[in-house]
């Protein structure tokens, strides 16, 4: 099994502020309950076939519920030459350290 490089979600909040692109690869329902309002979705069963359209040169931040799937999107994404990166805890975690989850209209989302 590959190391998968990892980040805390403080440190990905603080990146993702920075304007660090951040990709959620949870299903549509979760996605839909709520989200992080920066990330772009990708759901992981279809990550494969979008992989190409995602910027090159540019680290990816990668997220799930709780950072199984998004271990899984991260090493896909390395092995097809992307700078990736797992966020630790995904979802669960960002939430927990305060960071924003919203729904697509902007009100206040929860993480399922």
């Amino acid at each position: 099994m590959m190391e998968v490089p990892s980040v805390t979600a403080g440190e990905a909040f603080e990146r993702v502020l920075a304007g660090v692109f951040l990709l959620d690869v949870r299903e549509p329902d979760e996605w839909d309950a709520g989200h992080a309002p920066q990330a772009q979705h990708i759901p992981l069963g279809v990550l494969a076939e979008s992989a190409d359209g995602l910027r090159r040169g540019e680290p990816i931040l990668v997220m799930c519920r709780s950072g199984n799937r998004s271990r899984t999107a991260t090493e896909a994404l390395i092995s097809s030459g992307h700078d990736a990166f797992n966020i630790e805890g995904g979802m669960r975690e960002w939430e927990a350290i305060g960071g924003p989850v919203v729904r697509n209209n902007g009100t206040t989302g929860t993480v399922i």
